[in-house]
């Protein structure tokens, strides 16, 4: 068991509370490595309801000197916090890899969309928040502003672990808004190395809290309490919409981006090398684990025979391994759990007569957690491995007879996160564009894969549908606004 020391002698094994500035807690839950059967990733503790009602005390109490903080001395602080992530991205890297599973690659480019996202939330402290309009009475001005809603939970899920974290809580910080976060079980180090990376910049106490623990005590707590103006949260549709639930029997705001069930249509003007190559990149970059995924592919006639040969070739390319060995390109996937999960959907799919043209359900032999990526086929449209979230690397590929079939079957979805077309045709493209049922339209693009300044969020059981995450429109479910009239 080997643990990762930052410059700064910070030994990275172990994960705390964040409270009012000080790390807290007794580590008593172990998580694994998902690649490497027996080896210790990380501890943490298991939080309590009394210390969520210790965070709260501590946010509320920082909040009124945060928020009353210059936006720009804010902004500088996110900037700072930022440009210590990437100074530190090799470290954090290695210690996201083995609590996660994902490869280096794709660690190292998290890390740096954190600091990404923290750098430019940062910058918006200079940004105008409100607007100088005319009045219809005289010697008037009128102008507005926006408030910050003042202490907030955050819940965030393992597969992001420390990129989700940072966009939610950059736009939550520069709005003067207090944070207590709850980091997902299986992915502790993450949030502690945003943490560190913030307390380090120089944040106050108080104003960012981190609380470990399982979802129905901390996640829970936070939901109920009344000081929490608001709830963001990430993960699954059942539980989000239980929390949806609590939070509205007190009004309080609350923002869900949950589950995704993403279609891909591929036309018969697509190249069919090309096509492949935008569906495996959403289908199996990521392990799969990822609600932007993609997992449903619509084909039409034409091309089918060329894409499926085409998609099995990339499937194949996706090497599965230890996510800090060379030439890894698909990583573990994150739990047993998961694990199981993923193999059930394609033994299942199997027995139900579906064709698997590349993957297996069987286990590795070492017991580290290696699932190759699947691509299935002869389904129908209602099968569970066509309607249902898997979370892995696993595609289901179906024919269609022409466009308008293929995007009904797009939208035949209880999700609506996010949707891709492949095609060299202008029109039909953007007629894709306008008619799917989707948060987020990809064209000639993989499904996964986002721009942090523009509007991130789903329709349908993928959302609420109110608030969008990323981009400069973040900060609107974190604050509120306020309309001055000023006579002379």
């Amino acid at each position: 068991m080997t643990s990762t020391t930052l410059d700064t002698n910070i030994t990275t094994l172990t994960a705390q509370h964040l409270i009012n500035g000080q790390w807290l807690g007794s580590a008593d839950t172990e998580r694994m490595n998902p690649a490497r059967p027996g080896e210790l990733a990380a501890l943490s503790p298991s939080g309590t309801a009394e210390d969520v009602d210790a965070a709260i005390t501590a946010a509320a109490a920082a909040q009124p000197g945060w928020a009353a903080l210059p936006a720009p001395s804010r902004g500088g602080i996110l900037i700072a916090a930022g440009n210590l992530l990437i100074e530190r991205q090799a470290a954090i890297a290695e210690d996201l890899v083995r609590e996660e599973g994902k490869t280096l690659a794709e660690a190292k480019g998290e890390v740096k969309r954190a600091s990404d996202v923290l750098r430019f939330f940062g910058s918006l402290g200079w940004a105008a928040t409100g607007e100088v309009l005319p009045s219809g009475l005289p010697d008037t001005t009128i102008t507005t502003r926006r408030e910050a809603l003042g202490v907030v939970g955050l819940i965030t899920p393992w597969n992001f672990p420390i990129a989700i974290p940072a966009w939610k809580s950059a736009p939550a910080l520069i709005s003067g808004n207090t944070v207590i976060i709850k980091p997902a079980e299986l992915t502790p180090l993450s949030a502690t190395h945003l943490a560190r990376a913030l307390q380090d910049a120089g944040l106050p106490a108080g104003v960012f809290n981190v609380v470990h623990g399982k979802g129905r005590v901390v996640g829970d707590a936070l939901a109920r309490d009344p000081r929490i103006a608001g709830l963001s949260f990430t993960g699954s549709t059942k539980v989000g919409l239980g929390l949806q639930e609590i939070l509205n029997a007190r009004r309080a705001r609350v923002q869900l981006e949950m589950g995704g069930k993403n279609g891909v249509l591929v036309l018969d003007d697509a190249d069919p090398g090309k096509a492949a190559q935008v569906v495996a990149a959403g289908a199996f970059g990521l392990t799969g684990q990822a609600c932007t995924a993609t997992s449903r592919v619509y084909v039409t006639p034409g091309i089918r025979a060329a894409f499926l040969e085409a998609l099995v070739a990339e499937a194949a390319a996706y090497s599965t391994g230890d996510g800090l060995s060379e030439g890894t390109r698909m990583g573990a996937v994150v739990s047993r759990q998961q694990f199981e999960q993923d193999q059930a959907a394609v033994r299942t799919a199997v027995e139900r007569g579906a064709t698997l043209l590349h993957g297996s359900y069987d286990g590795d032999p070492s017991g580290a957690l290696f699932f190759p990526a699947a691509v299935l086929t002869d389904l129908p449209f209602d099968d569970a491995a066509v309607t249902e979230e898997i979370f892995g690397p696993v595609v289901a590929v179906l024919e269609v007879p022409d466009y308008e079939a293929g995007l009904a079957a797009i939208n035949d979805s209880r999700y609506g996160l996010t949707a891709g077309i492949c095609t060299d045709s202008l029109a039909l493209a953007t007629d894709f564009a306008a008619r799917a049922q989707a948060g987020v339209v990809k064209v000639n693009r993989p499904t996964a894969g986002l721009d942090l300044n523009v509007p991130f969020g789903g329709v349908k059981d993928s959302s609420t549908n109110t608030f969008r995450e990323q981009g400069r429109s973040a900060l609107d479910f974190f604050t509120w606004g306020k309309t001055v009239y000023t006579g002379v």
